[in-house]
């Protein structure tokens, strides 16, 4: 099996992730906020270092403002039902998963939510001018992914920040493709609200993720979910401290751990180390591309201002069939369609028949990109 669909989620998970679930599964297994015994305890201490250490991922001063939830669309629904108000305004990026417009569409019907887009070029970009012109004087967010899960784009969130922060407009970053793959810092960046998922490049476990926020916003940001939290039981209002405020329920324990794996080896291989090998990847089959006719590349066409994900578009071939051929012929396993971000499609022309999506991680080799490289020209220059 090759498997080139890191952007789905990353295989094989980092080194030590199944070994930490599975010991807290077999050996471990306690609660925490409900156990008061040592075992409970380390397993909180664990719990804690996995904060400290996202918050130094993400330039976060604060590790109680690291929530965890099941993954960045759960986050990004918190967002929404917990700051907008009804008739707020808002602007989205023309690249955006369905993850930012599924609940802001239900929003501007349930509750009149306004949102304008800014639009993106044919390679996926959105420059800042395009945020810009869209705002309008009761602008209250803008929400934007960092990069494309279709095409690989990176948007400009570092010059977006700053300039929503001199206008008073809450800046939320949809990290789902970038985190732990791309440098984040929310200070640097003036980011209020980052979504993340911990099971694409972090390398960690599927079902856990969550946001880190600032601490104005978290103060008037509302709990999606409310119940037992372990901590000031005798009352019957939720908390509203953190992380407490914004976590109820029983954690996903066994994938907090997980991560908390994953990012000790991010740590020691280094991020930068990883994206440097993914992007080396990305530049071979890019290259490649080049040889092979009939292609189009969805988005930009070299390594600039793009992650290692590569959108192909075949104009005169089925683009399912060629998927299932190399799934068929080679086991190279890519994903085809709309990959729930049709927006994206529409900006980058390849509406409505999708793409062939190639994404590559730091454990890819050279002969599986060659490999790919070699069924392409095959099925291209099939008669």
């Amino acid at each position: 099996m090759i498997y080139l669909d890191q952007s789905s989620t990353s295989f094989p998970k980092a080194p030590g992730v199944g070994e930490a679930m599975k010991t807290f599964i077999e050996e471990e297994g306690v609660n925490i906020g409900r156990g008061n015994y040592k075992e409970a305890y380390g397993v909180e201490n664990k719990i804690i270092d996995t904060r400290i250490r996202l918050s130094a991922l993400f330039g976060h001063d604060d590790p109680r403002r690291v929530i965890f939830t099941p993954g960045v669309t759960f986050s990004l629904n918190l967002f929404f039902q917990g700051i907008l108000k009804e008739g707020d305004h808002v602007v989205v990026s023309g690249m955006e998963h369905n993850a930012v417009m599924r609940p802001l569409v239900r929003e501007a019907r349930t509750r009149g939510i306004r949102y304008d887009i800014a639009p993106a070029d044919r390679q996926g970009y959105v420059s800042p001018d395009s945020y810009l012109r869209a705002l309008k004087k009761d602008t209250r967010a803008v929400i934007t992914l960092h990069a494309s899960n279709v095409s690989g784009t990176l948007l400009p969130i570092h010059e977006i920040g700053p300039l929503l922060r001199e206008r008073g407009i809450l800046f939320a970053v949809d990290a789902a493709q970038t985190a732990g793959g791309i440098p984040i810092n929310m200070e640097d960046m003036k980011i209020d609200f980052l979504a993340f998922t911990g099971h694409k490049t972090l390398g960690g476990p599927q079902g856990i993720g969550g946001f880190l926020v600032t601490e104005e916003l978290a103060a008037n940001l509302s709990p999606l979910i409310v119940g037992g939290t372990g901590s000031r039981s005798s009352s019957l209002d939720q908390p509203d401290f953190l992380p407490d405020k914004f976590e109820s329920g029983t954690m996903n324990l066994p994938g907090i751990l997980g991560l908390q794996a994953a990012l000790l080896h991010l740590e020691q291989a280094g991020l930068e180390n990883l994206h440097r090998t993914k992007m080396a990847l990305t530049a071979r089959f890019l290259d490649g591309l080049k040889e092979i006719p009939g292609i189009r590349v969805a988005g930009m066409p070299g390594l600039s201002g793009r992650t290692s994900v590569v959108s192909l578009f075949f104009p005169d071939r089925d683009n399912a069939l060629i998927a299932h051929e190399l799934e068929k012929g080679w086991s190279i396993l890519t994903r085809v369609g709309l990959h729930c971000a049709p927006m994206a499609h529409q900006s980058l022309e390849t509406f409505p028949q999708g793409t062939v999506r190639f994404s590559f991680g730091a454990s890819n080799t050279e002969k599986e990109i060659d490999t790919a490289l070699e069924a392409l020209t095959q099925l291209m220059t099939r008669s």
